[in-house]
């Protein structure tokens, strides 16, 4: 891989290379095996010795395409690639903390990160503390506690939609010799590298915009690399692991400690590794991720400013919008565009939400966001459903709030189809 490729470039290209006769599009090695002809080299693969492939749980040559796909466009040293955002999420915490630790976090997050925190891991014994997304660095600081290993905060917040300043909390993290582990999954590294502002993990949800057409579930996280894991407060890195012969992850994997121990030991033991399918399918759509997120981007405005003068609308929230909260902050951590979701609240409430809703004839209610085709969704009675009022109201989910994840459709259609939708209302 030419280190002077461009992001268009690397997302075509970046992660496999065809020999001579090989088959040009990186093949499904849909096996969850693989032949050897001694002994040895099995036992040196098993070992960590040698690099290689046994056994798919732990990886699969299709697999570590994509991984090296994303780890390139994100700028980082490794990726590993799992079987969903929620497993990408929970292990990059598990990676680094274990029943006593605390993390402190964002409190404008995905629901289902939200339930994952606070109930999981909680009850795996690791304590969150959250924080608003108005928080200054000092209140960020000030959440830190002794057994806190992480900072972890969503770059564009679902649904709240809010931009996180990523300096600020890398700011805060590092004081801290502590990690900042950055959700990126709205805005794709083609919009945002958080890498490129301090982040030191990075995760995403494959299952949205990287594979773009609804067709794979998966999670990935990346590793940035640099990081100092020797700082005395990550023992796990230092300290021998048994399980492979007294192997030292920051001695022997110097450059890739985070992501080497997130594969070989949680991914292994809890056994969940991106299959082949969905990683051929999802390094499929990033091969078009520049183009499409231009485009959902273009979309999105187009619908923001429209909603936003409509006489029916209460309000809309997108931070691509002229005047909008967060717009200064777009501008800064955001290039190119602001994704394709965008929230808005009818006048009316909630009984407004659900008429508009199921008059929409283009746009469809799907549990789903960030793929070619538009979509709603009510996430206080849907997504978000299981959070009380005061977790609802930290997330930035009001009852009238609707989700809209504007697709690859032509604009002028989508706008059509939102004011009929309205004029029943």
């Amino acid at each position: 891989m030419n280190p002077d490729w461009k992001f268009d470039t690397l997302a075509v290209q970046a992660g496999y290379e065809p020999k001579n006769g090989a088959p040009r599009i990186a093949p499904i090695v849909q096996s969850t095996t693989y032949k050897y002809d001694d002994v040895q080299s099995v036992a040196d693969l098993f070992d960590l010795k040698t690099p290689g492939f046994f056994y798919t749980r732990l990886a699969n040559p299709t697999v570590d395409v994509f991984e090296k796909k994303i780890a390139a466009l994100e700028g980082g040293v490794a990726a590993v690639a799992m079987a969903s955002g929620q497993a990408a999420n929970a292990f990059a915490i598990l990676n680094i903390a274990r029943t006593g630790d605390h993390v402190v976090s964002g409190s404008a997050l995905y629901g289902g990160t939200v339930s994952l925190f606070t109930n999981t891991l909680k009850k795996a014994g690791i304590d969150f503390t959250f924080v608003p997304s108005s928080a200054t660095e000092e209140e960020i600081r000030a959440a830190i506690r002794p057994e806190t290993k992480a900072l972890f905060v969503e770059v564009l917040a679902n649904p709240a939609l809010c931009v996180a300043d990523l300096e600020m909390y890398a700011r805060a993290a590092h004081s801290a010799g502590l990690p900042l582990i950055v959700d990126n999954t709205f805005p794709t590294p083609a919009l945002c590298r958080p890498f490129d502002f301090g982040a030191d993990i990075v995760t995403h949800s494959s299952s949205k915009y990287l594979d773009g057409h609804a067709t794979s579930v998966g999670g990935v996280v990346v590793e940035k690399g640099g990081f100092d894991w020797t700082c005395g407060k990550f023992p796990e890195f230092t300290e021998p692991d048994e399980s492979y012969h007294g192997l030292v992850y920051s001695r022997d994997f110097a450059a890739s400690p985070y992501s080497t121990k997130l594969r070989v030991q949680l991914v292994r033991d809890y056994g969940v590794p991106m299959m082949p399918f969905n990683a051929f399918l999802t390094n499929l759509g990033t091969e078009t991720l520049s183009l499409r997120m231009r485009k959902h981007s273009e979309n999105a405005l187009a619908l923001a400013r429209f909603l936003r003068n409509h006489p029916k609308i209460a309000w809309v929230k997108y931070p691509g919008l002229e005047g909008d909260e967060d717009h200064e902050r777009a501008q800064k951590y955001l290039r190119g565009g602001a994704s394709g979701v965008l929230t808005f609240g009818p006048k009316g409430g909630f009984k407004s939400s659900e008429k508009l809703m199921n008059s929409l004839k283009l746009a469809a209610i799907v549990v789903h966001v960030a793929d070619a085709r538009t979509g709603v969704l009510h996430p206080a009675s849907m997504t978000h459903r299981q959070l009380s009022e005061s977790e609802l109201i930290a997330a930035g989910v009001l009852p009238e709030l609707v989700r809209l994840s504007a697709g690859l459709e032509d604009a002028g259609d989508l706008i059509a189809d939102f004011d009929q939708a309205l004029a029943q209302c």
